[in-house]
């Protein structure tokens, strides 16, 4: 069968504490995020799981308390220096950098894919910082009340993926607010900066709404960057369960993040749709970005092949394999980013193997792998992102790394 995909509704946008909730109301294992977040040895909170509703909706809520605070809100703390409103009060506190956070996490006791998840997310924060204050990643300083709130929000969201063993993600367009947030800094426009930075880096879309309110927190939309594997979801699928996660704010629509965990059930001889367009005068700078603005999209496949055309002119063709249902997404794309003027299709069949995304262990570490089936025989197929990782991180070649993962996977019999 498919590996399942969670997908998340983030039609409230997101944060990491809803993120959090969302992800224990899955069913992620409680017990295992107590004694994951006790192990990082962080004093000054407490975490309370309650429930709660939501226009009424009942819904997880996850809240960590502040020593010296009495709610953990995320419309007024968030998990970095910029956005961190005045703490006048805890300025004597000494300040983390994200080489302090990457310690805290590797000392403790979860595991090392929820260690490599949280530093993930951390990174992608920090980063957002470095380009919105113009400074050396490095340089980055988490203070200590934001620190920790942030590191209880993010590595607990990790543990819970962790614990969920998923591997696949879909998010829905994030919904964000309007106005201004009072920070440290000063008085900024929603999205603020950092947000803006990771939805531009990772190409992640923003619909922006007239909700007088900040809805994406620089965590939430971090988690969104690390996590995501697919821009769309599948053509059909069942529904196996979901979960609520509350957010803090009272709004007249339910301030609710949610969460899918769904199996494609597309079937295996299904028929899509074929687009082809001849172009003769395009880079192959363009192409490629075209090519890769189909693949986010959510196209089965697509690529171009070098032709002629009439009077010899060299020319390549573009192919892509969809949906029915999106034909009108890829024809734009290609109709916007190249000189087309003119784009044919045609219904196909095709027959495809069973196949789902393993994570396999390995000497080296863990990688993903395709796995699929035809009758009594499997064949593995490391995916390329694993296998250049893990080449890189033990100075291996490439070939012998892609070998040594299939090895791993007959071997583990995934």
């Amino acid at each position: 069968m498919p590996s399942p995909i969670l997908y998340f509704q983030c039609l409230s946008g997101i944060s990491g504490d809803m993120t959090v909730a969302c992800l224990l109301d899955l069913g992620a294992d409680e017990t295992v995020l107590r004694e994951g977040l006790k192990s990082l040895n962080l004093e000054g909170y407490s975490i309370e799981i309650s429930r709660t509703q939501k226009c009424g909706i009942s819904a997880c809520n996850f809240n960590v308390i502040l020593e010296h605070e009495h709610t953990h809100d995320y419309n007024h703390k968030h998990s970095h220096h910029e956005h961190e409103h005045e703490h006048h009060h805890h300025e004597h506190h000494q300040h983390r950098t994200i080489q302090d956070i990457n310690t805290i996490i590797d000392n403790s006791a979860i595991t090392d894919n929820a260690k490599a998840l949280s530093k993930k997310i951390f990174y992608i924060v920090a980063a957002s910082e470095s380009k919105a204050h113009n400074i050396a990643i490095e340089k980055v300083h988490f203070h200590e009340v934001g620190a920790i709130d942030s590191i209880v929000d993010i590595t607990a969201a990790a543990i819970c993926i962790d614990n969920l063993s998923i591997e696949e993600f879909v998010f829905s367009p994030l919904y964000e607010g309007t106005g201004h947030v009072h920070c440290q800094h000063g008085i900024l426009p929603v999205p603020v900066p950092a947000v803006v930075n990771i939805a531009q880096k990772y190409n992640l879309p923003l619909k922006l709404t007239e909700t007088n309110t900040e809805l994406i927190t620089p965590t939430g939309i971090a988690i969104v960057a690390a996590l995501y594997t697919k821009k769309a979801l599948p053509e059909q699928y069942t529904i196996i369960k979901s979960g609520i996660g509350a957010g803090k704010k009272d709004l007249p629509h339910a301030n609710i993040l949610r969460s899918f965990l769904i199996e494609d059930t597309t079937n295996d001889n299904d028929n899509i749709w074929c687009l082809e367009t001849n172009i003769d005068d395009c880079t192959g700078e363009n192409m490629g970005f075209v090519l890769q603005k189909l693949i986010d999209a959510g196209a089965k496949d697509t690529f171009f092949t070098p032709i002629y055309m009439k009077k010899n002119r060299p020319a390549y063709c573009i192919t892509v394999l969809c949906c029915q249902n999106q034909i009108a997404e890829m024809e734009k794309i290609l109709f916007c980013n190249t000189t087309t003027i003119g784009i044919r299709r045609y219904a196909v069949q095709r027959t495809t193997l069973k196949r789902e995304i393993k994570k396999v262990p390995t000497e080296y570490g863990n990688a993903l792998v395709k796995k699929a089936v035809y009758e009594s025989f499997v064949y593995y197929y490391p995916e390329y992102q694993s296998v250049k990782e893990l080449a890189e991180q033990n100075n291996i070649d490439f070939k012998t790394m892609y070998h040594n993962i299939i090895y791993s996977a007959k071997q583990n019999n995934v």
